[in-house]
C-alpha cells in the first residue's frame, strides 16, 4: 500500500535513508532528416506536414536508417569513453502511445552503440564526481499531444486532444546513466552538474543545440533510496521530461524528501513516472512503470545490422573537439581567472561570448568584465540568456576598443551598450548619436576644472594646505559638468597642476 504523508525535510531523509540516482537524458540530433525516413526536421511547420508513409507506419513503407545520425550517436559515445559497439540493432519497443503512430519506437534494446563510458563533472566547490554511463543507443522520438480544454494542460480533465506527427521519428540518443551512489547530500547538485556538462559536451560536438527549453534535451530522473548501511536498492520513481537544469536538481531534492516520507510512514514506494511541476518543484503520479518484458522488445525485421568499422571509429575519435572540461581548464589558466570565477562564468552561459569577445580584438580581463558585469546584469533583467542579447561579441570588442583608447570611460561605455541593446546600432553610431565620447580636449576641460575651482573654494584651500584626497570632491564637480564625459584621472591631474599641488 501507499501512504499519503507530508514531506520530510531534505537533511532527516538524508539521516537515515542513501539516494540512488539513475539518469536517462534524451537528446534530439541536429540532422536535416528524420532517423528512418527523408522527411524534414525544421522547426515550425504546419501541424502533419512533415510525415510520410514511414514515419506514420503505413503498411508497406520501409525504414532506412540516418548516416549522420549513427555517426552522431559514435561521436557521442566517444566524448563519453565509451566502448563502440562492432555490432547492434535496432529493435521494436511496442507499446500503445497515441503520439507514436506505428505503435512502437523504433529503438535498441540489448545491442547498443556504446557502452560502459564515463563523464566527470565538476561541482561548485571545485570537487569532481565522476558519472558512469551504462549506455547510449539511437532510437526516434514520438509525435507531440496537445491536450484541450482541461486546466493543466495534461490529459486529465481535457475534452480533446490534438496529436501532430512532425516530430515522429527525430533521431534522438538516449543516454542512461549507472546507478549514482555515494553522492550522499549532493545527489541534486551532482545530477544538475552531470546534466550540465553532457549538454555543454553535446553543444561541443556539434550534434544539436540541446536547448532544454525547446525540447532538444530533456531528462527523466529515476531515484530510490536505501536505508543506511544497506546496499539494496530501493524501489525507483521516474519523474519524466524534466526540461531544465534547475528542474532537475529540485525534482531529485523533492523525491527524495517523498521517498523519505512515504517509507518512514511505513509505506511502500509504487514503481512509476512521476510528472514534475515546474510552479512548486513538486511531482505527480503518472502511470505504473512496465519493465523492459512488457514492452516485448524484439529485432527490427526492416533494419539491417549496425557495424562500424574500427577504422571508422578510429577517424571519428581522431577528429573530435576538445572536451569542455578540457577547454574550460585551458581557459581558466590563459585567462589567470580562480576555479570560483570559472565556474560563475560557466554557470551564466558567458564562456563561449567572451572566448568570441577575444577572438574579436578584446583582452581576457575586459571581455570578461563587460559579459559577467554589464551584460549579465541586462540579461537576467530581460529574462534572456548571454547568447539570446540583441548584441554581438564584435560590437562589445569594439566597445572595449573604444574605452581602451580613451574614447570612452566605464560610465560613458555602459551607455553605449544600452544604446546597442536597443537597437540603436553599432557602438560608433551610439557613440556618434548620443554624443557619448569622452571629453579631451584641454581648453575644455580646463575651463570646467577653473569653475569647479572657484565655486569650491574652501575645497581648494584644503587640498592646497595638503589634504589631496579631497581633490575627488572637485573631479566628481567637473564630472557632473561635463554630464559623465570626461577623463576622471586627466581631470584629477589639471586640478592638481592648477592648484600647485604634487601628488606625492
Amino acid at each position: 500500500m501507499t501512504v499519503t504523508t507530508d514531506l520530510v525535510s531534505y537533511e532527516d531523509a538524508l539521516a537515515s535513508y542513501d539516494p540512488v540516482m539513475g539518469l536517462e537524458v534524451h537528446v534530439e540530433l541536429g540532422t536535416r532528416t528524420k532517423m528512418f525516413c527523408g522527411c524534414s526536421t525544421g522547426l515550425g511547420a504546419e501541424p502533419n506536414s512533415q510525415t510520410c508513409p514511414t514515419c506514420l507506419g503505413l503498411p508497406g513503407s520501409l525504414p532506412v536508417v540516418n548516416a549522420v545520425g549513427v555517426e552522431s550517436a559514435v561521436r557521442i559515445g566517444l566524448a563519453l569513453h565509451c566502448e563502440i559497439a562492432e555490432w547492434c540493432r535496432f529493435a521494436r519497443k511496442n507499446y500503445f502511445y497515441p503520439d507514436m503512430p506505428k505503435n512502437f519506437q523504433t529503438s535498441q534494446y540489448d545491442e547498443p552503440i556504446a557502452f560502459n563510458g564515463y563523464l566527470d563533472v565538476q561541482l561548485e566547490d571545485g570537487e569532481v564526481f565522476r558519472v558512469e554511463i551504462e549506455r547510449a543507443h539511437m532510437e526516434e522520438d514520438t509525435g507531440k499531444s496537445t491536450h484541450v480544454g482541461g486546466a493543466t494542460g495534461r490529459i486529465h480533465g481535457a475534452s480533446h486532444s490534438l496529436l501532430d506527427y512532425n516530430r515522429a521519428g527525430i533521431p534522438l540518443i538516449e543516454i542512461v546513466t549507472k546507478p549514482v551512489v555515494g553522492a550522499g547530500d549532493r545527489a541534486p547538485e551532482i545530477a544538475k552538474a552531470y546534466v550540465a556538462e553532457l549538454r555543454e559536451l553535446i553543444r561541443a560536438l556539434g550534434v544539436s543545440e540541446a536547448r532544454m527549453e525547446m525540447g532538444q534535451m530533456r531528462c527523466d530522473v529515476n531515484l530510490s533510496l536505501m536505508p543506511k548501511g544497506s546496499e539494496t536498492f530501493g524501489t525507483r520513481s521516474e519523474t519524466k521530461n524534466v526540461n531544465s537544469l534547475r528542474s532537475v536538481e529540485r525534482a531529485v531534492r523533492f523525491e527524495v524528501r517523498r521517498h523519505a516520507a512515504v517509507l518512514g510512514g511505513g509505506g511502500t514506494i509504487v514503481q512509476e513516472t512521476r510528472h514534475f511541476h515546474e510552479d512548486d518543484g513538486s511531482t505527480t503520479s503518472g502511470r505504473v512503470k512496465e519493465e523492459a518484458e512488457d514492452y516485448r522488445y524484439f529485432p527490427e525485421p526492416d533494419l539491417v545490422p549496425v557495424a562500424p568499422s574500427r577504422e571508422w571509429v578510429e577517424e571519428l575519435r581522431a577528429g573530435l573537439p576538445e572536451l569542455p572540461r578540457v577547454r574550460r581548464n585551458r581557459l581558466r589558466e590563459e585567462w589567470g581567472v580562480s576555479g570560483h570565477d570559472m565556474q560563475s562564468i560557466l554557470n551564466a552561459g558567458a564562456i563561449d561570448p567572451i572566448v568570441a569577445t577575444i577572438e574579436a580584438g578584446a583582452d581576457p580581463l575586459s571581455a570578461r568584465k563587460w559579459w559577467m558585469g554589464e551584460l549579465a546584469r541586462s540579461a537576467n533583467e530581460s529574462g534572456r540568456s548571454l547568447e539570446g542579447l540583441p548584441i554581438t561579441p564584435e560590437q562589445v570588442a569594439r566597445v572595449a576598443a573604444l574605452v581602451a583608447d580613451g574614447s570612452l570611460n566605464d560610465k560613458l561605455a555602459r551607455q553605449v551598450i544600452e544604446g546597442v541593446l536597443a537597437g540603436e546600432g553599432d557602438p560608433d553610431a551610439v557613440v556618434e548619436k548620443r554624443g557619448l565620447k569622452v571629453v579631451s580636449d584641454e581648453g575644455a576641460l580646463g575651463a570646467a576644472v577653473d569653475e569647479a575651482i572657484a565655486g569650491n573654494a574652501a575645497i581648494a584651500d584644503k587640498i592646497r594646505g595638503g589634504k589631496v584626497a579631497a581633490v575627488g570632491a572637485l573631479v566628481g564637480a567637473v564630472m557632473k559638468a561635463t554630464r559623465g564625459q570626461a577623463d576622471a584621472a586627466r581631470v584629477k591631474e589639471l586640478i592638481l597642476r592648477k592648484l600647485g599641488v604634487t601628488e606625492g
